[in-house]
């Protein structure tokens, strides 16, 4: 299989917020993004077909000839795999009723262009595919226990500061455990390169602590939750999933929810995962533009890239954030807070553009990192493509 595209199909969507600032396969599940998991299956070339504003940040133009398509949404199981080994140009494969593999060319993704196609349907449960944010952290603890069969070789060296329960804890170089407590009996332990637990952290098992990421001192954390590559995360975390650069430094609760790139969680920020009720969760569609039902009972929040919440903020069951939105002021705020919020309710104003270029600016040089100038781009489409949701 010399050459495979993962598009963005449509479960993007109801991916968003999530899928504004990146295509689907990079969204971060288990100790991977989508799109890695890919390339440690497949010793060919894997590129990125996604949005015409995410392509020059993201994506690679495919080959005009005729190659493997592939779905962003869907991880690459053994099952699967297997399921395209043998797929020939003019074929796809569907799971209810929707493709989420071809071979073929790009013109093949318009509508109508894979009409005469030969059709072989796979059973949904033979299928990993993330449709939703809430799948994220559902599918999370499944995740991390398949990425680890990729790193079993690693050898865990720890000093007589720590207790470990359990044989399955994995540490890259330059990993340090400084007088915690660790449990994989639950599930396995990953700690990433240069990746620091500092004295005193609880966790329990499956645990993924990402390249550079820190686990502040005093944490507990509860599985299935992953810490994305140089994150800084303290206090309560229980089935979270937190991708790159985005801190929660403090204490507070944070309980299955997903939470973007360049995040940041003020001092005691907490949010609600169960209704008092123990009612079925609502949460905003980007698709439907309104709150739909997600069959789960617990579901917390879902914060896009560069947003932010300042000092004691209180996050109600289901709420969904939009990109950078700077949240402040009494009470909960909204369950749905369109991107570029400033402040929240009826208090909300625009976050003014070119001033959040100046503050993303300064968090990205405080990683000794730039601000581009396609990032902005980025940024401005954004701005752009979420207008109305702020009117």
């Amino acid at each position: 299989m010399p050459h495979i595209v993962l598009f963005d199909g449509p479960s993007r969507e109801d991916l968003l917020p999530l899928t504004f600032t990146r295509p689907v396969c990079d969204l971060r599940i288990g100790i991977l993004t989508i799109r890695e998991k890919w390339e440690h299956h497949f010793s060919g070339t894997v590129s990125v077909l996604t949005q015409d504003y995410l392509m020059p940040a993201f994506g690679t133009e495919p080959p005009k000839e005729a190659c493997l398509y592939v779905d962003g949404s869907v991880l690459p199981t053994a099952t699967f795999i297997h399921t395209l080994y043998d797929l020939k140009e003019g074929h796809c494969i569907t799971s209810a009723g929707q493709v989420i593999a071809f071979c073929g060319t790009k013109e093949q993704l318009k509508p109508g262009g894979m009409d005469k196609f030969e059709k072989t349907e796979v059973d949904a449960g033979l299928i990993v595919e993330i449709n939703s944010p809430g799948d994220l952290f559902a599918l999370n603890g499944m995740a991390i226990t398949q990425d680890i069969q990729l790193f079993l070789h690693l050898d865990a060296e720890l000093d007589d500061t720590n207790v470990v329960y359990g044989e399955e804890l994995y540490m890259e170089e330059g990993a340090k455990i400084s007088a915690s407590i660790i449990n994989t009996t639950t599930g396995p332990v990953y700690i990433g390169k240069n990746a620091e637990v500092m004295e005193g952290c609880i966790i329990r098992g499956p645990f993924v602590l990402g390249e550079g990421a820190t686990l502040k001192m005093g944490s507990k954390i509860y599985g299935a939750t992953t810490i994305g590559p140089h994150c800084k995360v303290g206090g309560e975390v229980n089935n979270c999933i937190l991708h790159s650069y985005s801190n929660k430094s403090h204490d507070g609760f944070l309980g299955n929810s997903v939470i973007g790139s360049w995040c940041n969680l003020g001092a005691d920020t907490n949010t609600s995962d169960l209704k008092n009720n123990y009612g079925n969760v609502k949460v905003w569609s980007y698709r439907h533009k309104k709150f739909m039902e997600t069959g789960k009972i617990f579901h917390g929040l879902v914060m896009g890239d560069h947003s932010k919440s300042s000092i004691n903020t209180m996050f109600n069951t289901g709420t969904v954030v939009g990109v950078n939105a700077n949240i402040y002021g009494n009470g909960f705020p909204p369950k749905f807070v369109p991107s570029f919020s400033w402040g929240m309710g009826i208090e909300r104003e625009v976050y003014d553009l070119e001033k959040s270029f100046e503050v993303a600016r300064a968090v990205y040089q405080r990683r000794d990192m730039e601000f581009s100038e396609g990032d902005e781009e980025i940024m401005r489409h954004i701005f752009k493509e979420t207008a109305t949701f702020r009117s």
